[in-house]
């Protein structure tokens, strides 16, 4: 008699939910840095083109990682809503403290779930660059504290 299949859920299901929301948050990131360098001068965009290349990186590291695993990866949004008008520079650093803020949030939660050694090394290090990151623009947003004690968890 042939075996019945499984319907135990894969072992990296909660995993695989943590990193489509890592993979949106990441989507979000290239989209909203578009916005932040379109405030910028072009002399201060430095910053935005390689937080936007890294976020592209991680956006195509965990496609293929979720494909392989036989999981469709959650696809881009049309456009996003901006939590606040950006209209200077300060708004613009602002905006990417946000969106490196909301990343790291999806990257805690990625190592909450991570079953897999390569998913939290991956997380690890993609929270860790997001904070780096973050620091760097709260620093232009004149913020402090520049860093953040647990980044990707509640303030309180």
């Amino acid at each position: 008699m042939p075996d019945a299949p499984s319907s135990a859920p894969s072992p990296t299901a909660a995993e695989d939910v943590a990193l489509q929301s890592a993979l949106a948050a990441a989507h979000t990131a290239v989209w909203g840095y578009a916005v932040v360098g379109a405030a910028l001068p072009l002399e201060q965009r430095e910053p935005v083109t390689a937080a936007r290349q890294a976020h592209r990186d991680l956006r195509d590291q965990l496609t293929g990682l979720l494909t392989s695993r036989g999981v469709e990866p959650v696809g881009a949004e049309g456009g996003y809503a901006l939590p606040f008008p950006v209209l200077s520079a300060v708004d613009a650093a602002v905006l990417a403290v946000t969106l490196e803020d909301g990343t790291s949030s999806a990257w805690a939660w990625v190592l909450d779930q991570a079953t897999e050694v390569g998913t939290r090394e991956l997380g690890v290090a993609a929270l860790t660059a997001a904070e780096l990151r973050a620091v760097g623009w709260r620093t232009a947003a004149d913020r402090t504290p520049v860093t953040t004690p647990f980044p990707g968890l509640p303030a309180s």
